[in-house]
């Protein structure tokens, strides 16, 4: 059953204990509250601010599993943190296995500060998490795909719009990789992993990943360089940077230009016109 008592108190103490800096928004300068204001809280949480207010106030309707794990997600709760929210709401407490997809405190403090560079946070399975609004405006919002297509190993057999973001030159490395690195979360979870259901998906309905499946191929790694076809500035190289989460595979990647290039200055363009370029 919610105690609902220790969920208010709980949402309360963890809203007042979080700066605005904390989770990448402007202080300003007029502010009197400790922490977070609660319309601050709902926004990150992604809810109305009068349902945010109705339980830190013991009220309303008993939130559901989704709506938990999206406080916990917007109020950069730890793991053990956001198992505790659960129980206290009088749910079972998500798994801590390759399929979480609670992004860590420390992960999200880093992607808030990056908000002039694109970024974002991945699953083993390629399945983004979460993102910087320059990465958004570089390969488009990433995170509104659902089921198997989140997956851009899985799109990319399956999704021509996919390949479009890539150089075609590095089509067929990047055919390889993705297919080695499925294979290997494959053999890493199991054949009752999602791994092994998109794999399985995949053989069924895409000739191209099927042979190149066939030749069995593990440990074709990412190039540091990566090269993409934005729709309005052409083409970027791009360096990227990874951050390994070292509780749970989750990825952190940072992309960045040399100083003085041309994609160095196409990326400040992009961070000018950011999203619209897309639209």
């Amino acid at each position: 059953m919610i105690d609902r008592t220790g969920l208010a108190e709980f949402l309360r103490h963890r809203r007042e204990s979080l700066q605005p800096e904390d989770v990448g928004l402007p202080r300003g300068q007029r502010r009197r509250t400790s922490g977070l204001r609660r319309e601050e809280a709902a926004a990150l949480c992604h809810m109305s601010t009068d349902y945010y207010a109705r339980l830190e106030r013991e009220r309303g309707p008993h939130p559901s599993e989704q709506m938990i794990a999206s406080i916990a997600q917007g109020l950069h709760l730890s793991l053990d943190e956001r198992d505790h929210l659960f129980r206290l709401a009088g749910h079972t407490a998500p798994s801590r296995g390759a399929d979480s997809r609670h992004i860590s405190p420390g992960l999200l403090r880093i992607l808030d500060r990056l908000r002039d560079t694109p970024a974002e946070i991945v699953t083993e399975l390629g399945e983004t998490l979460r993102q910087t609004p320059l990465g958004i405006a570089l390969t488009g919002d990433l995170t509104l795909y659902s089921g198997p297509a989140r997956s851009i190993g899985y799109r990319w057999f399956t999704d021509p719009a996919t390949r479009q973001l890539y150089a075609p030159e590095d089509h067929p490395y990047l055919t390889r990789m993705f297919v080695s690195g499925l294979r290997g979360v494959v053999a890493l979870r199991g054949p009752g992993s999602r791994a092994a259901h998109y794999a399985d998906l995949l053989l069924a309905h895409s000739d191209e990943f099927r042979e190149v499946w066939n030749n069995h191929e593990v440990g074709i790694r990412p190039h540091e360089v990566k090269r993409f076809i934005h729709p309005e500035l052409g083409a970027l190289e791009l360096t990227c940077q990874t951050l390994l989460d070292p509780d749970q595979p989750h990825f952190l990647l940072v992309y960045t230009a040399v100083p003085g290039t041309e994609s160095y200055e196409k990326l400040q363009l992009l961070s000018v016109i950011g999203a619209q370029a897309l639209r």
